[in-house]
């Protein structure tokens, strides 16, 4: 089964706003154990990409993090109270309210 993520136009255009400039610097994506739900999403920044990344233009994922959200839809997000990445994770079957914590 193929691994992938798909992205919004607003996602693309904000990561590669966010990136412009470096060629070298990715925007990361991972998922890790804790956060209410029992994973949580971290976005950061990375220079390199290592052998168990998987590159979608300027974002980059490691294998595992992908496994948990592959088939995902990564978007951003602009509201009155702030702005944000947010995935909408087809596999997740609770999140807490922040929307950075869920559990599959």
């Amino acid at each position: 089964m193929e691994k992938k993520l798909n992205f919004t136009d607003q996602a693309l255009n904000q990561i590669n706003l966010i990136t412009k400039g470096d060629e070298k610097k990715y925007f990361r994506i991972t998922v890790q154990g804790g956060g209410c739900s029992g994973f949580k999403y971290n976005f950061g920044f990375d220079s390199k990409s290592s052998g168990d990344d998987v590159i979608f233009g300027k974002a980059i994922i490691d294998r595992s993090s992908l496994e948990i959200i592959s088939g995902s839809i990564v978007d951003f997000k602009k509201e009155m109270i702030g702005e944000s990445f947010v995935i909408k994770n087809p596999k997740a079957t609770a999140s807490c309210g922040c929307g950075l914590s869920f559990s599959v």
